[in-house]
């Protein structure tokens, strides 16, 4: 008897699968690929850059098992789907099961769908398309750059600097970044300034205190550089009689952010969720596939999660432009809906991230979801539904106080309308100190008396070190990267020693300096932005149909291959020792070094291979252990997140997610913790829950200690 006939559907992740067979019928079967089934091999460069490119394609080890399914479905199926990705990626997957399967990529063969959503799957099965061949070719020809670049000038980096280091087009460049950054760092010298705030107070009946700042001496914008410019100014406004003598009010409007991209999306959750940005794409990535939702079945709950654009479907505007009234009332809602630009050279092919369903809020699946599940859930809906929200409105007033040529200024704002800040405000990556406040009531030519001067003494700041949050928005600023590459960039310069992550900054190892400086000298090209982002404009064009794929290669490779004979010829071999420690070797007693490894640095015997023995770097901090007085060791749990024990363990169980400072709380004497703010700011928090005695801190007073 004849095996019955179905239709097979290929998709690359098991999960998306699982959903999607929860959306059909008895006649299909899905499949999963599980990502790339071919590519270069690894042993070999793979193209042969002697026959105009010509590329060698084989099956990726371990995905042999995964194409016998297929074939052997392919076989008994009356129709095949090719579902992967709607990106380069996913399109160029499609194009290599096609080869294998030789399905016809001119034949009604791909199904594109942006959300794993029954409706929308239904819809993009009835429309299927031939495979985009632009696309394919873009991806082709970025993974040819790619490999280029990475074969040919990691063994170079091989031979002469240390065994394991790699080059990448993007990974390079992104590594120069976060050095040039630490060199403007070392570089910055800081200056002296001096600022001035007074109290104000005014009206007779009924008296109003408020903050003024020192503006303006003698017709010029006040600057002061030092102790005794700043006390002779502050004499001047305690001996001066001050009068309103201008005064504007007016209204602020603050407008929503658009619903999330992939960048600001990985951006915010750094900064509201403290998640790196590849566990924001991790988790992201399960939201969009599916989750079990009781009572409703296995639903995507987010749309596609690789994207720059801005832009949402007529069908998602009509239904949140229909929510807002009902759940917020009509007076938050706009009469036109708000328009939002995407940043220059955005693909556009994809929506913005949102979720699948408005009317699915966060707190109806709680239970269906993890805790970060949620609270990402939560962030990308919030954004969505706020981003189609009528302003917040502010009442503003400017009031400038004269004096005998001292000019004070009194700048303030109170919120009058919340708008969109009902549901959502957008982070930022900087400390900022809000100007709400109640604002006086002043006329022009009223007398404002001073109770109080203040002085305070500040120095100019160098440009922060990069956090994941802003590196991500400067790779997009600068064109280098796509969506789908920001997470992965940083997880490899991080990985391969080029750069560490401490305290959520972002360091150059000086592994990373070396070899940053060799490409500077060696492969300025390579390690430039405005280079890389022309070429990732190139690929775009290749995308659009605009420009033959091949032709980006012979443009790029002979310069190349010059550059890459000549670095060969005058690279002078760099000899790398290890960094010794003064841990010693509990096996054979000498001197261990310190390694990098592929979960960070730890120690290793020098004596390899005769002895193999390693160890963790036991990192410790200042504050003895509030039970025992032992040191106290940070540790990482197996979720990988920071805490802190006794170094005594087991005899001494002490255990504490946030760290504990040597400052004994003032009211009841019990151990405290340091706490961090959003924007900024520490405080010691008491420990005991019937206290909880809060103290702000002015700077950092923690510090960490190592074996060094």
């Amino acid at each position: 008897m004849a095996a019955t006939k179905h239709k097979l559907i290929i998709v690359e992740s098991p999960s998306k699968g699982r959903t999607i067979s929860k959306f059909l019928g008895k006649g299909y079967k899905v499949e999963a690929c599980q990502g790339h089934v071919r590519d270069m091999p690894k042993s070999q460069l793979g193209v042969d850059v002697e026959k105009d490119f010509e590329l060698k394609y084989i099956t990726i080890r371990g995905r042999g098992d995964i194409l016998a399914r297929i074939r052997k479905e392919a076989k008994n199926a009356s129709a095949i789907y090719l579902a992967t990705d709607p990106d380069r990626e996913g399109e160029a997957i499609s194009w290599h099961l096609a080869q294998i399967l030789g399905i016809n990529p001119a034949s009604p063969c791909r199904v594109e769908f942006h959300e794993v959503t029954k409706k929308a799957f239904q819809q993009a099965l009835k429309n299927p398309r031939p495979i985009d061949m632009d696309l394919v070719d873009a991806q082709q020809a970025r993974r040819v750059l790619d490999r280029l670049i990475g074969y040919k000038i990691s063994p170079l980096l091989w031979a002469k600097i240390k065994k394991g280091l790699s080059a990448g087009r993007v990974q390079s460049v992104v590594t120069r970044m976060v050095v040039s950054r630490e060199e403007e760092i070392e570089a910055f010298v800081p200056e002296e300034y001096w600022e001035i705030d007074a109290q104000a107070q005014s009206g007779e009946e009924r008296v109003q205190r408020f903050r003024v700042h020192l503006s303006t001496l003698d017709g010029e914008k006040a600057q002061l550089h030092n102790a005794s410019e700043a006390q002779a100014a502050e004499e001047r406004i305690r001996s001066s009689a001050f009068r309103v003598t201008s005064l504007r009010t007016g209204e602020k409007r603050k407008l929503p952010a658009p619903p999330f991209t992939t960048s600001s999306l990985q951006q915010e959750a750094a900064r509201k969720l403290s998640f790196t940005t590849a566990k924001t794409m991790q988790v992201v990535q399960q939201l969009y596939e599916g989750i079990d939702l009781e009572g409703e079945g296995t639903q995507g709950l987010v749309t596609y999660i690789r994207t720059d654009s801005v832009r949402i479907s007529d069908e998602a505007m009509s239904a949140l432009r229909a929510y807002i009234p009902e759940r917020f009332g009509a007076e938050f809602l706009p009469e036109t809906p708000n328009e939002f630009k995407g940043r220059k050279n955005a693909q556009d092919a994809h929506e913005a991230i949102r979720p699948t369903d408005v009317t699915r809020t966060p707190e109806q699946i709680k239970a269906s979801l993890t805790r970060d599940q949620f609270n990402l859930y939560r962030l990308i809906y919030n954004r969505f539904v706020a981003s189609q929200m009528k302003p917040a409105l502010s009442a503003t007033m400017t009031a400038e106080l004269t004096a005998d040529g001292v000019g004070l200024r009194f700048y303030g704002e109170h919120r009058c309308f919340p708008g969109f800040t009902s549901v959502y405000e957008e982070g930022t990556d900087e400390d900022q100190i809000s100007a709400e406040t109640t604002l006086p009531v002043l006329r022009e030519g009223d007398e404002v008396r001073i109770t109080d001067v203040e002085s305070s003494q500040h120095f100019t700041q160098p440009p922060a070190r990069y956090n994941e949050a802003s590196l991500v928005r400067a790779m997009e600023e600068n064109g280098i990267g796509r969506p789908s590459t920001y997470a992965q960039t940083i997880t490899t310069i991080i990985s391969r020693g080029y750069v560490t992550r401490e305290r959520k900054r972002l360091y150059p190892t000086e592994l990373g300096r070396m070899v940053t400086s060799m490409m500077e000298e060696y492969f300025t090209d390579i390690v430039d932005t405005e280079f890389t982002a022309a070429m990732e404009t190139q690929l775009d064009e290749v995308e659009e149909g605009k420009t033959e794929w091949k032709q980006i290669l012979r443009e790029f490779y002979p310069p190349f291959e010059e550059t890459l004979e000549k670095a060969e010829k005058q690279i002078e071999k760099v000899e790398v020792r290890d960094e010794p420690s003064d841990v010693p070797c509990d096996k054979c007693g000498a001197m261990m070094v310190y390694k990098m490894g592929r979960f960070g640095r730890f120690l290793a015997c020098p004596n390899f291979p005769d002895c193999r023995n390693t160890m963790p770097i036991q990192t410790y901090i200042k504050t003895p252990c509030p039970k025992c007085g032992a040191r106290l060791m940070e540790k990482t749990s197996r979720k990988n997140r920071r805490f802190y024990g006794c170094e005594r363990y087991p005899e001494c169980d002490f255990v504490s997610w946030e760290m504990p400072v040597e400052e004994r709380c003032p009211q009841c004497g019990s151990y405290m913790v340091e706490k961090r703010g959003r924007k900024g700011e520490i405080w010691h928090l008491c420990t005991n829950e019937t206290c909880r005695c809060k103290i702000e801190v002015q700077q950092e007073t923690s510090e960490v200690e190592g074996d060094e």
